[in-house]
């Protein structure tokens, strides 16, 4: 499934989801001349005891040094309460991506996995399918979930629905930018052993790669494709 010249929006909770989740698709894309948006919704670390503005800036500092070693643009940040979006209205969360929805028109959306363990992921991935419910001459081509470590592989639940990829992408050439763009999030790097570390990450990249008949890879679950 090539995607060339297109517009990609990619819907996180938290900047440092995207270039965890799927950083080496991202720059595959961009090398593929995609134009890239993103929005996060939450600082991501307000959760985290007493809110440390310091803290939160150095996350927003770190998130526009990933947007650039990746290739792509945050369209917006939102700072709505950390793991708290449960909290919010799930219409409003919705209202928003319809607004980006009809401004940017992508033909490609990613974002979190319904599976995930991380509830403010669940309410994103929620909010995006219901922003991009199918319509009459709709411009989206494409709804894709990616997993995110320690937060799609925590939440394996017996007989439920979990993460299950049908679409592996290959980034045995771009597996050194993404783990460059990670670096950029260095708070939010866990000590191995742990699947927030570097040797986490590469290790479930290197599954994936097994998985499918490659060095490295990244897998995805295609909730919807449409082909004219």
């Amino acid at each position: 499934m090539e995607i060339i010249k297109s517009k990609v929006l990619i819907l996180v909770a938290h900047s440092d989801d995207e270039s965890f989740g799927c950083g080496g698709f991202i720059k595959k894309l961009k090398n593929k001349k995609n134009k890239i948006y993103a929005i996060s919704f939450t600082d991501g670390v307000g959760s985290r005891n007493k809110k440390n503005i310091s803290k939160v800036k150095r996350r927003k500092e770190a998130s526009n040094k990933a947007a650039k070693i990746l290739g792509f643009q945050w369209t917006a940040q939102f700072d709505f309460p950390d793991n708290q979006l449960d909290k919010v209205s799930m219409l409003e969360i919705v209202k928003i991506i319809e607004k980006f929805k009809n401004k940017i028109k992508p033909d490609v959306v990613l974002t979190h996995n319904f599976s995930d363990l991380n509830i403010d992921h669940r309410i994103v991935a929620e909010a995006a399918l219901t922003a991009f419910r199918p319509e009459p001459k709709q411009k989206l081509k494409k709804f894709i979930t990616f997993e995110v470590p320690s937060a799609t592989d925590y939440r394996m639940l017996r007989n439920k629905k979990n993460f299950t990829p049908n679409f592996f992408v290959d980034i045995s050439k771009t597996m050194k930018i993404k783990i460059k763009a990670i670096k950029a999030y260095r708070e939010e790097i866990k000590p191995s052993p742990h699947s927030r570390s570097l040797n986490g990450i590469k290790n479930l990249n290197k599954l994936r790669g097994n998985q499918s008949g490659l060095a490295h890879a990244e897998a995805f679950e295609i909730i919807r494709e449409i082909s004219n």
